[in-house]
């Protein structure tokens, strides 16, 4: 399940510090609002046994945001995504995002102008799929960080969808391929960088496993807003 917060921002900018880094804080703090037991036994135990979190949201994407030379500008139209595939979580997310009026956003505030809620269809038969993220997508491999150029991207990618498929029993995609890549971007959580580039990439998969991915996102800190599926 995934759900659209539509926001508009206090602010003509957001600070570079503020894209991803406030984004953990702000899901485990809806989380807690609705259920502290889950958010707490996720945060620090991941989900019943695996040490992932099964749980996604984008930075703040505002459309028709000024273009401005190394400024992260704002719009009026903005929004921020949340999501889980597992209903749970996604229940507690939509039920503390029900009564917000705002999101506190690091030293941002976003007033809530609405929500959406998606719940994902299946797609009828087995196939090919492909898949673009709309954030980056982080990937790690003995200590550094890859991007799609990189050798082992596509070996590590696979063994982060895999590790996703097992922790929702479901079959683990196959042919994994990336398709196409976005630029470098780097940026800073918690005073630690996160680097990474948007992709989109093309695998066989169970349309079930398709559907939880959508709303969980690609990679790892998809918790951090990063991997986010368009």
């Amino acid at each position: 399940m995934r759900v659209k917060v539509d926001v508009e921002a206090d602010r003509p900018s957001l600070a570079w510090d503020d894209v991803h880094g406030p984004a953990r804080a702000v899901v485990y703090g809806l989380l807690e609002e609705h259920d502290p037991v889950l958010a707490r036994s996720l945060h620090d135990d991941g989900w019943r046994g695996h040490p992932l979190k099964p749980v996604g949201v984008t930075s703040p994407q505002f459309k028709g945001a000024p273009r401005k030379r190394g400024v992260y500008t704002t719009s009026p139209d903005g929004s921020v995504w949340f999501g889980s595939p597992v209903p749970e979580i996604a229940a507690a997310l939509v039920a503390a995002l029900a009564v917000r009026t705002e999101i506190v956003w690091g030293a941002a505030r976003l007033r809530v102008r609405g929500f959406t809620v998606e719940v994902g269809t299946p797609a009828a038969v087995e196939g090919l799929v492909e898949l673009e993220t709309a954030t980056p997508v982080v990937l790690r491999r003995e200590g550094r960080e890859l991007l799609p150029d990189d050798e082992h991207y596509v070996e590590r990618l696979q063994h982060n969808l895999s590790h996703k498929a097992d922790v929702l029993e479901l079959p683990a995609p196959r042919g994994l391929r990336v398709l196409g890549a976005g630029p470098r971007r780097m940026f800073s959580v918690r005073g630690a960088p996160r680097v990474g580039a948007t992709v989109r990439v093309g695998m066989e998969a169970d349309p079930r496993f398709v559907d939880a991915v959508r709303s969980w996102g690609l990679g790892l800190d998809t918790v951090q807003g990063f991997g986010w599926i368009r």
